[in-house]
């Protein structure tokens, strides 16, 4: 059985909305869009590279997938991410995508996330991991599927905007397998579901 791990950058009061830039995500009239940048150093993307070193496949939701195939799919610039994102199958959950033919390497899985994604996690191949995608993370952690998280938590307080967790979670155990401090004051930790 595959595993999953979710990678999700967060604030110290849970805000997961609009990492990368001023208009990535505006939705519920956020005005914080692009608060993540000024924390990227050299420690954080040797971790994350470490992270993405591992053979995975990719899962999406509808709109990560939209936003990162307008950055990332014709991208040619060399960066280790880019390749890595280009190369990787893209599985994309959506129930309104007419078809993920804009970024090779997507399939598209078109249902309800949760039974999409168990039988995708069932199936033999590389384990799974999800970048962004909250929504989607919400609904797979609700349903028992995320098996390891990668928190990059920032040390900001942005008092509004979309939450990892909206709402009760239910009740999930997880253990620490590590954690690194950025030069930045970015605490990198991952957790394991018990």
């Amino acid at each position: 059985m595959r595993s999953i791990t979710a990678t999700v950058f967060v604030t110290l009061d849970g805000v997961v909305q609009g990492l990368g830039r001023s208009d990535e995500d505006t939705r519920g009239g956020f005005a914080h869009g692009g608060w993540g940048p000024a924390y990227n150093d050299e420690v954080m993307s040797r971790e994350l590279g470490k992270v993405m070193a591992e053979p995975r496949d990719m899962l999406f939701g509808r709109r990560t997938w939209q936003d990162f195939c307008a950055a990332w799919g014709r991208a040619t610039d060399g960066n280790p991410f880019t390749a890595h994102m280009n190369a990787a199958t893209k599985y994309v959950v959506s129930r309104t995508l007419p078809d993920v033919d804009a970024w090779r390497n997507s399939v598209l899985l078109r249902g309800e996330a949760v039974e999409m994604v168990a039988g995708l996690k069932a199936r033999p191949g590389k384990d799974l991991s999800i970048n962004g995608s909250v929504s989607l993370v919400r609904s797979l952690h609700a349903g028992g599927l995320i098996d390891h998280y990668v928190l990059l938590i920032h040390p900001l307080t942005l008092g509004s905007g979309a939450r990892l967790f909206e709402g009760p979670a239910p009740l999930t155990e997880f253990e620490l397998d590590w954690s690194v401090p950025t030069g930045k004051g970015v605490i990198m930790a991952r957790y394991t579901r018990r």
